[in-house]
Order: C-alpha cells, then structure tokens, then sequence
C-alpha cells in the first residue's frame, strides 16, 4: 500500500494519501486548500489517479481541499450523511464502505466533536478525525458538539478496535505523528474517566477560544459543491420533473453514475444503465460502451448520481468526449426523489 502522512503546519492538521499500488486509483483523506498544488505534485510523482476525497467532518480551523481537488482532478468528494456542506458527491453512513480499486475502509459514524464526525478504518489503522487526538480528544463546544456522544463514539466505538490498531488524527500540536489504541487507553488523560458524566463535566470546562479561522472556514467548507453554472448555461441539466417527462422515451437512456452500495441503499431509476463515476473516461471514449450507445442510435445520454455533482462533471466529459446529446438529472436522485419519481429496488 501507499501511504503518505502530509501535514499542514498552519493548521496543525493532518491529510493522509492511499492507493493499493503505483499507478492506481487514490484517496485523500482531510486535504487542507493550501496544500493542494503539494498533493497534486505528489499524486503525479507517485503516478497515482486521485479519484475520493474525503473529509472526516466539516472542519472549523482551515479550509477544505475537496472543492479544489474536485475541480482539478474531477475526483467524487465524500463527507458523511449528516453534513451541513452544501453539495458533497457522495454522503456516506455508519457501517458504510469506503472503497478505491485494492483498498476498502470502514466507515464508522463518531459523532461528539460535531455531530458530522466520521472514523475510517483498515485492518490495521484508523483514521480518527478530530474524535480521538493523540493523548487528547476534539473539543466538544461547537457545531452541535456532544461530550457524551463523544464518550460513546470512543468508548463504544473505536477503543473496542485492537489495541494495536494505528492511530492516525486529524490534528496534532504537539509533534506527535500516530499513536495505537492501546496506547491511547492507558495514556490519553482524557479518557482515564469512570463514565460519560465525568467526562462531559471534564470537557465542558476546558474553556477555549475559538479557533482563529472558525468564521471563515465553517462558511467556506459549507459551500463546498461545484459550480455548475456552466452546465446549465449550454442547456445540458435537466430539472428531476423535466427528467420525468423524458424518461421512457425512446431516445434517451438512463445512466446511473453511483456505486453498488449506493444504488443497493437508495435504489435506482427504472431502466438505468449502470456505469460507475471511476469508469466513465473510458466508457465515453472511442470504442466504449456509451459512445458506441450515443453514436450508433443517436441516443440522448442522461446521467445521474446522488446530488448532481458527479453527473455534471460527467456531461462535460462526454461533450468534451464528442458526444453532444449528454444531459444530466439536476440534483441527482435526491431531486428525482423529491420530484416523486418512480423507484426500483
């Protein structure tokens, strides 16, 4: 596996890059925006295809890298169901996968330092956020922050992984790079409480200022989504009851950009094709399997995901591509949903 630890020294914090192997697919874990141009460096460097970036929670001391990784590497951002972010690619829940061509982490939900937190873990590591810091934990005070789910989301959670299990935060101020959970067990003064009331009263009297960047980086990182003015200038979006009224017409096939496990969890619209985000570059190509679609029968391609970002990068590809009959499905299946259009399972 590659593996590199990357830190931001303004803001303390840690990112974190993985692939399976030189040349395959990669993620990013927490990248920091003024960071990025060194992630891209590295990510060509190590010839690697950035294809998830992630964000553990929605941060409040600097400002996310995943806008600006997304619109250079036209990577799926990835943050948890309960985020406030305006438009995120793909939103994951507990006990989720979280996977890339060799690696597949599990998701685990750790709320407490904000209600949005999420762990990620491999077999032998994992990745904790602002939840668990080494020989400390995230700060509790803000952004529907909860001492005692985050005694449950430790406790309950992440301290029953093996106790050689690699510990590797989001932040460190100290200098300190990775920890184990045993380690942390019998180290971390936070967690040397007999129960959840001790601990809250213990975290609900560090009285810290707010961190410096907080107002603007909270703002900042909640308008995260794409823009995607340009897509809907050339006339390229379909709203979901615009959508309604094409679907099932002859000359237009359905394409369903998710993974499995979303389209397992959500379901998908009747009648879709399924060509996975990751694939579409060689899909769309010459002699792939939506071009052959589009150029044989004159088919007009709408594709759609889970919030629209992934398909409006997908209509730009495809147009790029030479194919000028590709729309997308505004808001993706979330729209088409509200819209009450029809489900299969």
């Amino acid at each position: 596996m590659i593996f590199r630890q990357l830190f931001d020294p303004v803001s303390s914090t840690y990112s974190y890059l993985l692939a399976s192997r030189k040349g395959g697919e990669a993620l990013i874990i927490d990248p920091v925006l003024e960071r990025v141009e060194r992630y891209l460096q590295l990510i060509h460097e190590l010839d690697l295809k950035l294809v998830k970036a992630v964000d553990t929670h929605l941060h409040a001391d600097h400002i996310t890298g995943l806008g600006a990784l997304r619109d250079k590497t036209h990577c799926i951002t990835v943050m948890g169901e309960q985020t406030k972010a305006d438009v995120v690619s793909m939103r994951l829940s507990d006990n989720d996968t979280l996977t890339i061509e060799g690696l597949s982490l599990d998701v685990i939900y750790t709320p407490g330092h904000t209600d949005d937190s999420y762990s990620f873990v491999l077999p032998d590591r994992v990745f904790t956020g602002d939840t668990l810091l080494i020989r400390g934990t995230g700060r509790t005070d803000f952004q529907n922050g909860d001492p005692k789910a985050q005694y449950e989301s430790i406790f309950g959670r992440l301290l029953k992984l093996p106790e050689s299990t690699l510990v590797f935060p989001a932040h460190d101020y100290k200098g300190d790079t990775v920890s184990t959970i045993g380690e942390e067990r019998a180290f971390n003064p936070r967690l040397q409480v007999k129960s959840a009331d001790e601990y809250a009263e213990l975290m609900n009297n560090l009285k810290l200022a707010n961190p410096k960047m907080m107002d603007v980086a909270v703002p900042a990182n909640i308008r995260v989504g794409m823009n995607q003015d340009n897509v809907m200038r050339h006339g390229w979006a379909l709203t979901a009851q615009q959508a309604l009224g094409v679907v099932g017409l002859g000359d237009v096939a359905l394409i369903d950009l998710r993974e499995n496990a979303e389209r397992q969890r959500n379901g998908t619209i009747p009648g879709s094709l399924h060509v996975p985000y990751p694939s579409l570059e060689e899909s769309i190509g010459a002699g792939g399997t939506l071009h052959e679609l589009a150029t044989s029968t004159r088919k007009r391609l709408l594709f759609y995901c889970a919030f629209g970002e992934r398909s409006a990068m997908a209509v730009q590809a495809a147009h790029d591509a030479g194919l000028p009959l590709a729309f997308h499905i505004q808001g993706g299946i979330d729209a088409w949903k509200k819209a009450d259009g029809p489900m299969a399972h």
